[in-house]
């Protein structure tokens, strides 16, 4: 390995050693310190991803343009989550290194699944991830529902392991290669044990993206978590499959059932989680819901894929990952030594915790789709994508579905601020990071609202 290597893979490397080393600290000394020592970590690992331009291709991994912004990205959103994270796990009591640590593993999965340049490297990137997940949907040993949440991830989570490395070995079998270019080149006449093995490989990143029908975990999941890692969950893992799916679509572009697959993931998709999001009374479930319908939008997005579709899936992944994570910062922010779920606890929230309930109000916003804010601009590329590669139909089914989404949208910000609080508890005053972790995604969706040009030339620029 070169010195041009290292250089590259710094930001991997200095997330794996913060990770051990903090796993490490933690045993001789606990505390929360780990906690913004795992922040340094992350930002030096974000400040190298975007200002050290070093590129390299070594045995799996590409360190280019695109992997360095996409992991810049899920760093940034990692950060938040630590943010959030300091203070909400301290009122819950869940003490000791693993926390701060998983997280740091899960973003080294992360990195490396952008960075992927072959299936192996894409799996083992994607699993690293989600098997730390596992471990934090849980982490709240005394929380039952937690418990529960991590158990149905766990097992969900397996099956859908074992059912894209059988994907992957299918097509390893057929082509005698792992290299995603070389798989490019050979799936322009693909055989049937290939597409047997493409089809194995999109429905195991169906279940990463909430996707119907692998999407039943979601809303258990989402609410049993503690918020924090719902914010991660929701966002940066959803952002990192969403890349994974765009590296692997050079394969599925030459056979048509690949496209007719992802046509009926996103009908399905926006249909069924934003109605079933309508019969929601927790804020969180109804999150959950909501997420399996914006994840059809990014479905529909790689189903216009000739057309832009991969630009307006990134740009819609990104304007979403800072929505999610502004929603559930906000809920962990306004929870204390249980989440705040009930939408009724919510009543006049607005006025008596002013920066949270904003928060919370302009990523309804987003969300739904409302403009100055990210997701009108991310909903609007979207569906001029489906319209300019001619899917009129399933463009018109998901502006119906959008429509129908601004309802339960709206339904939170009435709540926070035309219902009266009827007896709610005193709502404690955010510290510092807390109000860093909700004005940083707060401004970015406005910025991107008003001016995104800059993120999608970015995008223009860094896609191949």
């Amino acid at each position: 390995m070169t010195t041009l290597d290292l250089l590259a893979l710094m930001p991997l490397i200095i997330l794996t050693a913060g990770c051990v080393l903090c796993l490490l600290a933690g045993a001789v000394r606990p505390g929360f310190y780990l906690y913004w020592a795992a922040m340094a970590v992350v930002g030096v690992a974000l400040l190298w991803s975007v200002l050290v331009h070093v590129e390299a291709v070594m045995s799996g991994l590409a360190v280019t343009r695109f992997s360095r912004a996409c992991s810049g990205f899920l760093y940034a959103a990692g950060l938040v989550a630590l943010l959030l994270a300091f203070d909400y796990n301290r009122r819950r009591g869940i003490k000791g290194e693993e926390y701060p640590a998983t997280l740091l593993f899960a973003l080294v999965g992360m990195g490396a699944t952008c960075a992927a340049s072959n299936l192996l490297m894409l799996f083992l990137g994607l699993e690293a991830f989600t098997f730390a997940f596992y471990i934090m949907v849980a982490v709240e040993r005394d929380s039952g529902r937690g418990g529960e949440a991590g158990l149905k991830y766990l097992l969900n989570g397996t099956l859908s392991a074992a059912v894209m490395g059988m994907g992957m070995a299918l097509v390893y079998a057929a082509c005698g290669t792992l290299r995603l270019a070389e798989l490019a080149l050979a799936a322009t006449q693909p055989d049937l044990l290939m597409l047997a093995g493409l089809g194995l490989i999109l429905a195991g990143l169906a279940f990463k993206l909430s996707l119907v029908p692998a999407h039943l975990w979601t809303p258990d999941v989402y609410q049993g978590a503690p918020a924090p890692v719902t914010a991660l969950l929701s966002t940066a893992s959803k952002g990192a499959a969403a890349v994974a799916l765009l590296l692997i679509f050079p394969l599925l572009q030459a056979w048509r059932g690949g496209h007719d697959l992802l046509w009926a993931l996103a009908l399905f998709s926006m249909l069924s989680g934003n109605l079933a999001a309508l019969a929601q009374t927790s804020i969180k479930r109804m999150l959950a819901w909501s997420s399996i319908g914006q994840m059809g939008y990014v479905a529909l997005a790689f189903v216009a894929y000739p057309a832009g579709g991969d630009r307006a899936a990134l740009f819609y992944a990104a304007t979403y990952a800072l929505a999610g994570l502004a929603a559930f910062g906000a809920v962990a922010v306004l929870s204390d030594v249980s989440d705040r779920d009930d939408m009724d606890a919510y009543r006049g929230l607005g006025y008596r915790s002013p920066l949270a309930g904003a928060t919370l109000a302009l990523a309804m916003f987003s969300l739904a789709g409302i403009p100055p804010t990210a997701g009108f601009m991310a909903k609007f590329a979207v569906f001029s994508a489906a319209l300019r590669a001619g899917e009129v139909s399933l463009a018109l089914v998901g502006i119906a579905s959008a429509l129908v989404a601004v309802f339960f949208y709206l339904r939170v910000v009435v709540v926070l601020y035309m219902k009266a609080s009827t007896g709610q508890p005193e709502v404690r005053p955010q510290n510092i990071p807390e109000m860093l972790a909700l004005i940083v995604p707060g401004i970015a969706i406005i910025l991107l609202g008003v001016y995104p040009q800059p993120l999608l030339d970015l995008l223009k620029d860094i896609l191949p």
